[in-house]
C-alpha cells in the first residue's frame, strides 16, 4: 500500500513506531496511515543509556515534509509507559530496547521438541518484573504431548500460576487454543517472545490470517536500499489490536540488576524479604535464610531456586 502524500504544507502528526532500521523508522500515523521517519537531532532517554534512541511501540509527534516525497521527521517521543530491554550486541555497558508501551508479554514455551529450560522461562519473567510487564505463558505444541507430558504441562502451569502469571496451552500448527489466545490479544500491544523452535511464527500467522500483506505493506517503506537489522516489529491484528514479534529474543539478558535487588524480581521471594537473618542476605549459603528455609519446606520450588541461583552467578540461560 503506497501512502498518498498531500503537497500542502506539512502538519504536526502523532504516531506509533512500528519497524526501526537504525536510521529510519516506520511510523503508523493516528489515521492508520505509514510513513518512513528520520529523527530529528539526537535523542537520549534521561537515566537509560540505550544503544537506540527509539524502539517499537514508542510514541511519536512527527512531520511530513510535502518536498521529501512524503518522508517524515520525528521531532518529539512521549514519555514510555514501560519497555523491556536486553543487552546492546554493539555498545558495551549499554542496552537495546527491544520494545516499549507494552500491555503485556506473551512468552510461547514448548515441554518437546524443543524443551523450553526454567532458566530460560524466568531470565525472561524476571526482566518482565523489572520493566512492570504482565506476562502470560503459551505452552506450545500440546499436539505432541504424551499423557504424562500433559499431567506435567499442569504441574507447571500451576507452579507459575500461584506466582501470578497464568498461562494457556496450544497447538499452533492444528488451530487448537488460537481463539483463546486471540482473546487475549484484544485491545492490547503484546509482545510476543521466544526461543527458536517453540512455533512462535506458526502462532502470529495463526493470529494473523493477512500476514505476509501487512509485512509488505511495513517492508515496503523500511527496505529501500537501506541496511536492515529487525529487532521487532509491530502488526496489527485488528483495529486497537497489536502484536510485537521479536526475533532474537534468545540474546535477552538481564541488565543493570544489582544481585542484592535480585530477589526481589522472584514474587515468592519478594513476600519473604525482611524475614532473613541478615539484612544484606543473598539467599545462598546465609545461615538463618528464610528463603533457603521455603526452599527446604517446598513453598519456593526447586527449578525456580536453582533459576536465582544461576541468574545470580551471571550465568546464561539462553535454551
Amino acid at each position: 500500500m503506497t501512502p498518498e502524500f498531500s503537497p500542502s504544507t506539512s502538519l504536526l502528526q502523532h504516531g506509533t513506531v512500528v519497524k526501526s532500521t537504525g536510521s529510519w523508522y516506520v511510523v503508523r500515523a493516528d489515521s492508520g496511515q505509514l510513513y518512513r521517519c528520520r529523527l530529528r537531532g539526537k535523542f537520549k532517554m534521561k537515566g537509560l543509556k540505550a544503544s537506540n534512541p527509539l524502539a517499537v511501540g514508542d510514541h511519536v509527534d512527527f512531520t511530513v515534509e510535502a518536498q521529501a516525497e512524503g518522508a517524515g521527521v520525528i521531532s518529539h517521543i512521549a514519555p514510555r509507559r514501560n519497555y523491556i530491554v536486553r543487552r546492546s550486541v554493539h555498545k558495551t555497558g549499554h542496552v537495546h530496547v527491544v520494545a516499549a508501551n507494552l500491555d503485556q508479554a506473551l512468552l510461547v514455551v514448548t515441554l518437546v521438541s524443543p524443551a523450553t529450560s526454567f532458566g530460560f522461562i524466568d531470565r525472561f519473567l524476571v526482566t518482565a518484573e523489572a520493566y512492570h510487564i504482565p506476562v502470560t505463558l503459551l505452552f506450545n505444541k500440546t499436539d505432541l504431548y504424551d499423557d504424562d507430558d500433559l499431567g506435567y504441562q499442569a504441574e507447571i502451569a500451576g507452579m507459575y500460576a500461584s506466582l501470578g502469571y497464568p498461562s494457556r496451552a496450544c497447538a499452533a500448527s492444528m488451530g487448537v487454543g488460537v481463539a483463546e489466545i486471540d482473546q487475549l490479544l484484544d485491545g492490547k500491544v503484546s509482545l510476543l517472545a521466544g526461543h527458536s523452535g517453540v512455533g512462535k511464527s506458526t502462532l502470529i500467522n495463526a493470529l494473523v490470517p493477512d500476514l505476509d500483506l501487512k509485512t509488505a505493506e511495513i517492508s515496503e517503506f523500511s527496505d529501500k536500499g537501506v541496511h536492515t537489522t529487525t529487532f521487532a516489529e509491530m502488526l496489527e491484528v485488528r483495529p486497537g489490536t497489536f502484536i510485537i514479534d521479536t526475533p532474537g529474543i534468545k540474546e535477552l539478558g538481564l541488565v543493570d540488576l544489582p544481585p542484592a535487588e535480585l530477589a526481589g524480581y522472584f514474587p515468592e521471594f519478594r513476600a519473604l524479604l525482611g524475614q532473613c537473618r541478615y539484612h544484606n542476605c543473598q539467599h545462598t549459603r546465609e545461615p538463618g535464610c528464610a528463603v533457603r528455609e521455603a526452599v527446604d519446606q517446598g513453598r519456593i520450588a526447586l527449578p525456580r531456586y536453582d533459576s536465582y541461583l544461576s541468574m545470580l552467578a551471571g550465568e546464561d540461560n539462553r535454551h
